[in-house]
């Protein structure tokens, strides 16, 4: 009796026809209506409400939950994906200038003691946005720290790696890889997607699920690009505080970390290369491998001479974007040139200081 009582609370009916539905069925198989009509009818009207108060993210967020409850061969689909690539192309615009362009449209709401400071005051309200902007990736970085999953595989992680090669190589390098992930995670927030926090898997790194799709390649490509880049600043710190501080272990982290992140830019599989190189161009992929090429030359790291190659096979062989995009490309480029250098730097300033 109880378990047909639970069957039967479970079951959703069609409200056109009423034929059962099956489990996720967006459409109903008889009559064709859409199964969450109302829940759609619901986000888009919160999802305009939003926009017309100029909170163009949060009405991203709310299109990209719209966009799951339809069927790819609606027409809503259709008009919904637009929707969402108007508004992710908005947020990419920002970028981190948003806070400052915020503050461009509430100078008239200035403290009356900054006003009359003048450019001086200006400048004064202008930082306060900047101040929030770092204050809020701080934030977002101790966020992942407060799930379980991952604060248990970090530890984990860390366990492991402590055996092989002592406990401060051990943190400092799992700490760079959660800099990383924490990137994909700031970059799928930007953008309006859900994602999973960050789990670790010892000998393989970690990985950030996405609970939503992009909608195209250069949203791909910014969130793929997005791990490198937190990590190169990551290991940027790392390598300022070993010269700093003169400690080898932390010269140490500073290359395992560069290399890392140089790894993550082989274009295959699902590294973050590959999601960046399915927005480039033909012709931009080209460009790639000559940065690579020339980073090789001038640093002898022959992890490059492999991600030049696979760059050389996709160029090559593999299909590409049609239009391309600018920023993917100085984005992947100006990684390969520094983390080349930063490897670079890191490992003869480490020989130099065990030479000691």
């Amino acid at each position: 009796m109880a378990e047909a009582l639970a069957v039967s609370l479970l079951t959703q009916r069609c409200e056109g026809c009423g034929s059962e539905l099956a489990p996720r069925l967006l459409t109903c198989p008889s009559c064709r209506k859409l199964v969450h009509g109302k829940r759609l009818t619901q986000l888009a009207a919160d999802a305009q409400a939003a926009s017309q108060r100029g909170a163009p993210m949060e009405a991203l967020a709310l299109w990209r939950e719209a966009l799951e409850l339809l069927p790819p061969d609606a027409a809503q689909h259709a008009q919904v994906t637009a929707r969402v690539t108007a508004l992710s192309q908005q947020a990419d615009a920002l970028g981190l200038a948003a806070p400052l362009a915020e503050a461009e449209r509430k100078r008239s709401g200035m403290p009356k003691v900054l006003a009359s400071m003048g450019a001086v005051g200006l400048m004064l309200w202008k930082f306060k946005f900047v101040l929030a902007l770092l204050l809020g990736k701080g934030k977002l970085l101790l966020l992942g720290l407060t799930k379980a999953s991952t604060l248990f595989s970090m530890l984990f992680a860390v366990s492991v790696y402590w055996t092989v090669w002592g406990w401060r190589f051990a943190l400092g390098l799992v700490a760079c890889i959660y800099v990383h992930e924490m990137g994909h995670v700031a970059s799928l927030r930007r953008l309006g997607m859900k994602a999973d926090a960050p789990m670790f898997i010892p000998g393989l790194g970690a990985f950030v699920r996405l609970k939503q799709v992009p909608v195209d390649e250069r949203e791909d490509a910014r969130v793929g690009l997005a791990g490198p880049i937190w990590g190169t600043a990551a290991a940027v710190v790392v390598m300022v505080a070993a010269l700093l501080t003169g400690w080898k272990a932390l010269g140490a982290i500073a290359h395992a970390a560069a290399w890392l992140n140089l790894f993550n830019l082989v274009p295959v599989w699902q590294l973050d290369g590959s999601r960046g190189f399915r927005a480039l161009a033909r012709q931009q992929r080209w460009i790639a491998v000559a940065a690579l090429g020339a980073t090789w030359f001038a640093t002898g790291e022959n992890l490059l001479l492999l991600i030049a190659g696979v760059a050389a096979f996709r160029a090559l062989l593999t299909p590409a974007s049609e239009t391309g995009d600018r920023r993917t490309l100085v984005e992947y480029c100006v990684l390969v040139v520094g983390l080349g250098a930063l490897g670079w730097a890191a490992q003869h300033w480490t020989g130099a200081m065990a030479a000691l």
